[in-house]
């Protein structure tokens, strides 16, 4: 997710050259050190209340340290009707927002951050955030983030040509149905959070390493 994988990759019937992957609601420095070994090009820290994946700034810190280059540390915010403190001292270039957030309200954290904008899939939703300039690229879920709910791929594949922003594909993704969703809508990023958990707000090491592998075996049969 660094700055040429997301403005030079767009809409095409061709796949991307690699899915980059996003481990969400890393919560130690551990887990992160997993999900790197594994291949995961971006960690999420929630920073939203009452997650059970929250992390505090102190944690937040200690995680980014362990980050190598080229390893993007993202920042997941539910904002109401105005920026969080939280948000105001996020140090790192990439922000998630993944609440009710307005095009406004969107607009005046693009002013600090780049944003990832995260939504129920709806086909209303993917135009009207496709259409929003302070938007740069789409997490399109199957329902709140983190609740692991799956959406119809086949309809988002249909209006995958329409679509200008890069595609982050997040909502019940597992290591054993991800390929399928690889195959079906071509995205440029895969998200996982509980996904990849033994129990709601665990992260299973075992399971991150099974998700990865088989998101590159995915691209290789793709290739």
């Amino acid at each position: 997710m660094t700055d040429g994988d997301t403005t030079e990759h767009r809409a095409t019937d061709s796949p991307p050259q690699r899915t980059r992957i996003k481990i969400c609601g890393i919560t130690s420095p551990e887990l992160a050190e997993v999900a790197v070994a594994s291949g995961a090009d971006a960690v999420g820290l929630v920073f939203a209340p009452g997650s059970p994946r929250h992390v505090e700034f102190e944690t937040a810190v200690e995680i980014v340290e362990v980050l190598p280059p080229f390893v993007t540390a993202v920042g997941l915010f539910q904002l109401t009707s105005r920026l969080n403190e939280d948000l105001e001292d996020w140090w790192e270039e990439w922000c998630q927002l993944h609440g009710e957030e307005s095009e406004d309200l969107v607009d005046e954290v693009a002013d600090t951050h780049r944003v990832i904008r995260g939504f129920r899939f709806s086909r209303e939703a993917v135009e009207r955030w496709n259409a929003c300039a302070a938007v740069d690229a789409l997490l399109i879920d199957g329902g709140a983030g983190g609740a692991g709910e799956s959406f119809d791929h086949t309809e988002l594949a249909a209006m995958r040509p329409r679509i200008t922003k890069p595609i982050i594909l997040a909502g019940g993704l597992t290591p054993s149905n991800v390929a399928d969703a690889i195959r079906t809508v071509r995205p440029f990023a895969v998200d996982v959070s509980s996904g990849v958990e033994s129990e709601r707000g665990e992260k299973d090491p075992a399971l991150i390493r099974a998700f990865c592998a088989a998101v590159r075996e995915a691209d290789s049969a793709l290739a």
